[in-house]
């Protein structure tokens, strides 16, 4: 995961400085008071050095990295970080919030560096035993001295910015549906190039709304699905809109669009998509349990059934990583938003894909079956 994470470019930017004290005498104004960050970093004291000097440059750097590559790869501008100091923590640590709410926390040591196992081993070297805080690996905070060893016997070895812009990145990635307003869909939709814009005015005469264009948008992003083709994901809804199957059917249409896309962003370094396969068995006890209306489809498992299929697919998931695969789950497409909603519950970075979503020209490999 952090050989995925460096291979793609520097973290990102932090646009306000350290936040200094108030002066006493000017009253802060309410509607100041009021306002809530998108994202902020609060730093303990013993932190502070990273903020500042050249090292508050460097992880200045890094935080606006993480908003460039951001924008490239999901087609989404992040907010301005905040960083600020927060005596209330303890030396060491720093809070990641998103919109006020806390996302994550960790401890750094700001004089040392972190060495990890790329394969997930213990670190045989002197120094403190810790746990990466983005992808939960065993790492060991070591001494400057100990660098030059640490990655002769194969160690990634980072310094503690890079730790926290790695972790902040991960919090990002997994709340981008949440930082998503209704005022940066409505810029995005500002900002499409003039010929596109009939199209805008076209889902307007529909009444597709902003507000609607937005969820479809969150309901990507919460997926990893970049949305940075925003005109062939306004066909899509235009699609779904004519077929009036309610909103998963509007999704279902945009993500038909984007096959291509999504096919692309899972491919393996072979050429091939892998996927593990649900079973007949499986997508007929998932097709008998759905109750509702075509248009609100819901699904009605027993929980003691929902408890297998979720071990199934933890069993086929780990042993295909153990064969060095991270494949998709395929499904049939009536089943993928509720199948996708479970999955999501314990293993949400596992993408789920329909059979209609798979691009025809693609290479496919089968993993696995549930």
């Amino acid at each position: 995961a952090w050989a995925r994470h460096r291979a793609g470019g520097a973290a990102e930017e932090a646009d306000a400085p350290l936040a200094e004290p108030a002066a006493p005498a000017a009253e802060e104004d309410p509607a100041q008071a009021l306002r809530i960050d998108a994202i902020r970093l609060e730093l303990g004291y013993g932190l502070l050095r990273l903020a500042t000097g050249e090292s508050g440059q460097r992880l200045t750097e890094q935080i606006r990295g993480l908003r460039r590559s951001l924008a490239m790869e999901l087609g989404y501008l992040l907010p301005p970080v905040r960083i600020q100091d927060n005596v209330q923590l303890p030396p060491n640590t720093y809070v990641v919030r998103l919109k006020e709410i806390e996302a994550g926390r960790a401890e750094l040591r700001p004089t040392m560096l972190m060495a990890m196992d790329p394969k997930g081993g213990p670190i045989a070297l002197p120094g403190e035993r810790t746990t990466e805080p983005a992808f939960g690996l065993p790492a060991a905070w070591i001494e400057e001295t100990l660098r030059d060893e640490a990655a002769a016997r194969g160690y990634t070895v980072v310094d503690p910015a890079s730790v926290l812009v790695t972790h902040l990145t991960e919090l990002v990635r997994d709340h981008l549906a949440e930082l998503l307003s209704f005022a940066d869909t409505q810029k995005l939709l500002d900002e499409l190039p003039r010929e596109h814009q009939r199209l805008v005015a076209d889902l307007t005469a529909a009444q597709i709304g902003t507000g609607t264009i937005q969820r479809v948008l969150q309901a990507l992003l919460a997926e990893r699905v970049s949305i940075r083709d925003l005109p062939t994901i306004l066909e899509g809804i235009q699609d779904g809109a004519a077929g009036a199957r309610g909103f998963n059917g509007l999704l279902a249409a945009v993500r038909n669009r984007l096959a291509r896309q999504i096919t692309d962003s899972l491919m393996g370094p072979n050429g091939y998509v892998p996927l593990v396969t649900l079973s007949a068995e499986w997508e007929r006890a998932f097709a008998e349990a759905m109750v509702g209306p075509p248009e609100d489809r819901q699904l009605a498992m027993q929980p003691t059934r929902l408890q297998e299929f979720m071990a199934k697919v933890r069993e086929v998931f780990d042993r295909a990583a153990t064969m060095g695969e991270q494949p998709a789950l395929l499904v049939s497409p009536a089943l993928r938003p509720h199948i996708r909603a479970i999955v999501e519950r314990f293993r949400p970075s596992t993408p789920v894909l329909s059979q209609t979503e798979v691009h025809p020209r693609a290479r496919i490999r089968t993993v696995g079956t549930i």
